[in-house]
């Protein structure tokens, strides 16, 4: 028979990627059903109750990075404001609490070499051939701090091409986060879905897709089965492989592996006062970020609100070692740092702590990390996840970017809409029925 049109869609994951999914589906008369194991819609997008920290604070995603177009388009429709960066960075690695240059030794020389490398190798191995020798230590150390912390990624594993690609492109748009915060970004897709008729069901832990009888039909941890004509599978990539799939679509999953997963510890500390504007005679009531080799090395400020806010950031391979710590340890671990930093008795610290929050996104059980990054097999491994097959099982989310920012907001949002796209323009999108 001829191949007719699919029209009835189950969206697993109610993140940004899929609630962008579903939202471009929904919107273009397709019956839409978004299933979501947690008990609330944004996944790695977890906004804190505001009497906590005096404002949304953020668990989760905090910044908008780069040009970012589909979270500006997204911002502008909702009526959201950017706040933009400011103050100063300060750092404590030259082993005092001086102003942060942004420059690193050899800096020309190895921004010379990454634009002429040919191949792409993992970075550490990049570094190796060409920034071997104790002449060129801090360099590497820069750089390999840089890539856990900023990419979450592991060195050994972390495609020197990918690297190049996101720091030369660094500085396209105004910098900064959502005022309302990214919550406020959520809960309007979330509207815009429910207001065009699609279902959302929380606490549907989606365990196994399977296709009888022409159908796709989800099956649940609760047991509730789900049936439609597609499935899009929208979650992190650490748990795809906890659900079972038929076999076209598990062959296609064996890609996965080519595409880095890394873990983030994110600290909330908030205090009576901002203890630390004043400190040693240094003015620091601008401070942005601060930077260190404590052992949670970034923390930053909610600079320009003048909340009594500190947010540590441990990131990388280094955060997966702390696995087994509980949140008050890992509240402990901020601390001592902070303590370290300035100089101070932790005691001094902690007695100005008024609440505090320790999220390790990789103990978190629908996440098991925190966000994706390139490995030189990761853009083929990419084109493998996009093919369909005519399998009626679609993948999406932030960790299928094929540009830079992979691994943010933006690239769920943007990838949330390819499906869809590929869905309604038709052929691929079509299979025939029995």
């Amino acid at each position: 028979m001829a191949p007719l049109p699919l029209t009835d869609f189950l969206v697993v994951g109610a993140g940004a990627a899929g609630l962008m999914t579903a939202r471009q589906l929904v919107r273009a008369g397709k019956r839409v059903t978004i299933l979501e194991a947690r008990d609330r819609c944004g996944g790695r997008i977890y906004p804190l109750p505001a009497e906590e920290f005096g404002y949304r604070a953020e668990g989760g995603a905090e910044f908008v990075h780069g040009a970012a177009p589909a979270t500006r388009a997204l911002m502008r429709e909702a009526r959201l404001s950017l706040s933009p960066h400011g103050g100063t960075r300060w750092s404590t690695r030259t082993g005092a609490l001086l102003p942060d240059e942004s420059s690193f030794p050899h800096a020309g020389r190895f921004y010379q070499a990454l634009t002429g490398a040919k191949a792409d190798l993992p970075i550490a191995e990049f570094l190796e051939m060409h920034f071997a020798g104790p002449r060129y230590g801090e360099l590497r150390r820069t750089t390999t701090r840089m890539v856990e912390g900023y990419d979450a990624a592991d060195p050994r594993r972390a495609s020197t091409f990918a690297i190049r690609d996101e720091w030369t492109a660094r500085g396209e748009g105004q910098q900064g986060r959502i005022a309302e915060g990214y919550g406020a970004l959520v809960e309007h897709i979330v509207s815009e879905c429910r207001r065009h008729g699609a279902a959302i069901h929380l606490g549907a832990a989606v365990t196994a897709i399977d296709e009888t009888r022409g159908r796709i039909a989800a099956r649940c941890r609760d047991s509730a089965i789900f049936e439609a004509d597609a499935a899009i599978l929208t979650v992190p990539l650490p748990l795809l492989s906890e659900i079972a799939l038929p076999s076209a679509a598990r062959e296609r999953l064996a890609a996965t592996a080519d595409i880095g997963f890394g873990n983030v510890v994110k600290i909330l500390l908030r205090f009576a006062t901002k203890w630390w504007a004043d400190h040693g005679g240094r003015d620091l009531a601008d401070l942005s970020f601060l930077l260190s080799d404590a052992t949670v090395p970034t923390w930053w400020t909610q600079h320009p609100a003048g909340y009594p806010v500190l947010t540590g950031w441990f990131a990388g391979p280094k955060a997966d070692r702390v696995s087994s710590l509980t949140e008050a340890e890992l509240i402990d671990m901020g601390l001592a740092s902070l303590a370290e930093i300035f100089d101070l008795p932790v005691d001094r610290i902690r007695r100005d702590l008024v609440a505090s929050r320790a999220i390790n996104w990789g103990n978190d059980p629908f996440a098991r990390g925190a966000y994706s990054y390139a490995t030189p097999r990761t853009r083929e491994a990419q084109s493998v996840l996009r093919k369909s097959n005519g399998d009626a099982i679609f993948f999406s989310g932030e960790a299928l970017y094929a540009s830079p920012d992979i691994g943010t907001v933006e690239a769920a949002l943007a990838c949330g809409q390819e499906p869809a796209q590929t869905i309604l323009i038709g052929s691929p999108a079509t299979r025939p029925r029995a």
